[in-house]
């Protein structure tokens, strides 16, 4: 039938009643042919099994994991490191993989088949769909014996599970070693900077910023003292000057009496006990080794001397008054005094000096603060630094020891075998009833192409529809189809 009228449901239907037995012969063979093809293809078992992500069993906020990655992206790397040729070569060697293939066909091409046999999906959750990390995964590998099959996904899986305890285990130590290794330098940085800093406090005694208002208290104190005793060394010094002008009025005095002769000598016996009193009241203010006390003691030694010799009085008298005998008591005791004072005027000079450098120390020290300031807060913030530093790696460091520890001890995150490999009764490929359908449907297409390529070729016009549709002509009457059968009557 030629032409491009639409064609109805109707006249598909005629047409597959008119080509029925075209239509339906490739729709019988068609099954026929693929299980047969099925049947002549070899067979090949697929052996699974799943494997979950068991979580560490120590909290995490106990042990935090120093292992961040997502399952995701490690399973990815491990993927990549046990398909490798020197992973799949010594399992293809030890179960005798591709025993038709070995020696013809080189061993790159045999790993890369053995890769294809591989799959590895994801378990899918609500959870994982929505951005979570994936809870497990299924491995399968497909052989073309199923015993065969289920040793190899079982060798595969202890491969993935072994691979995820070293890699786990060798990042956490890997962080443990990287941490020890930052926090020697951060402790070297560290003592540098105490040392320095103790070096600046040992240079700087007496000077940092936490002495100042110490410096200052000091400062007045001294300056308070230094006035004191300027003050006691005028007044020494004035009372020396007092002392020494009476004494040489008494001195005057005595050389006058003694020219003018006037006064008679004491007695011997009454110089002797003035001469005891006096030492008594030198004794009672200075020691035995003072020059005034050795010479009065001599003079009352040689006045004795001279009285157990029986001297006479006046004789004696005048031998004690000689040259060497002492100075009346007065004037003894305005030189003691005179003496007292020189001595305090020593003792208050040194005092002036010592606080006059005192002084000059802490002024110096006060002056200098605010550069020692400067000086001490860049040390003192840098040793901060540094300490802070070295205590933030050294509680990192505990934590990545503790999560090797646990890794060690295979407490953390885990792969656990759910379904072990099972063992393949039916092969996974071919599949011999899809094989058939395929046929089937494959077969039934054909001869339903055929049947419509045989009508649309067909020249004939068997409807009132096609007269109408061809010839633009009024249909007068219709006559019933002569076939075979009426034929055959006819010549009969």
């Amino acid at each position: 039938m030629s032409g491009h009228r639409e064609l109805t449901f109707d006249d598909y239907l005629a047409i597959v009643r008119r080509r029925w037995c075209l239509t339906l012969l490739p729709a019988i063979l068609g099954p026929a042919i693929g299980y047969a093809i099925a049947l002549a293809l070899p067979s090949r078992y697929t052996s699974q099994t799943l494997v979950l992500v068991e979580q560490q069993k120590v909290p995490d906020t106990f042990v935090q994991s120093v292992i961040t990655e997502e399952l995701a992206k490690r399973l990815g790397t491990m993927q990549e490191q046990i398909l490798s040729r020197t992973r799949l070569q010594p399992i293809i060697e030890k179960f005798g993989l591709y025993k038709n293939k070995v020696g013809r066909v080189p061993m790159e091409d045999l790993v890369n088949d053995m890769r294809d046999a591989i799959e590895l999906k994801p378990v899918r959750t609500v959870a994982s769909a929505r951005g979570g990390d994936m809870p497990g995964f299924y491995l399968s590998f497909t052989a073309d014996n199923p015993r065969m099959a289920q040793q190899v996904c079982a060798e595969i899986t202890s491969m993935f599970i072994e691979e995820n305890l070293r890699i786990r285990e060798q990042s956490a130590q890997g962080t443990t070693t990287f941490l020890d290794a930052q926090l020697a330098d951060a402790k070297r940085q560290l003592d540098e900077q105490d040392a320095r800093l103790a070096q600046f406090k040992r240079k700087n005694v007496g000077g940092l910023p936490d002495e100042t208002q110490t410096n200052l208290n000091l400062l007045m104190t001294l300056n308070t003292r230094l006035d004191a005793t300027t003050q006691a060394l005028n007044r020494a010094q004035q009372d020396k000057a007092y002392t020494e002008s009476l004494l040489a009025q008494q001195v005057a005095a005595l050389q006058a009496s003694n020219s003018s002769g006037s006064s008679r000598p004491e007695t011997a016996q009454q110089r002797l006990e003035a001469m005891e009193n006096e030492l008594l009241a030198l004794q009672a203010r200075y020691t035995s080794d003072h020059p005034d006390v050795v010479k009065l003691r001599n003079s009352i030694e040689q006045l004795k001397q001279k009285l157990r010799e029986g001297v006479g009085n006046d004789k004696a008298a005048e031998s004690a008054q000689g040259p060497a005998g002492p100075d009346p008591p007065q004037i003894l005791q305005w030189r003691s005094q005179l003496h007292a004072y020189n001595e305090a005027i020593g003792q208050y000079t040194r005092e002036q000096e010592r606080l006059k450098e005192q002084v000059k120390l802490y002024q110096s020290r006060i002056q200098l603060s605010p550069l020692v300031e400067q000086e001490y807060k860049q040390l003192t913030r840098d040793y901060d630094m540094a300490l802070r530093f070295y205590n933030e790696l050294l509680a990192k460091r505990n934590q990545s020891q503790m999560a090797t520890n646990l890794e060690r001890r295979q407490q953390g995150e885990q792969f656990r075998v759910m379904d072990p490999a099972n063992l393949p009764e039916e092969p996974a490929f071919p599949n011999r009833p899809l094989f058939a359908a395929s046929g089937l449907g494959i077969g039934l297409a054909l001869g339903l192409g055929i049947a419509l390529l045989l009508e649309f070729r067909d020249k004939a016009i068997r409807t009132e529809v096609d007269v109408d549709f061809y010839l633009h002509l009024p249909t007068l009457a219709l006559l019933p189809t002569v076939g075979e059968g009426n034929k055959k009557a006819g010549r009969a």
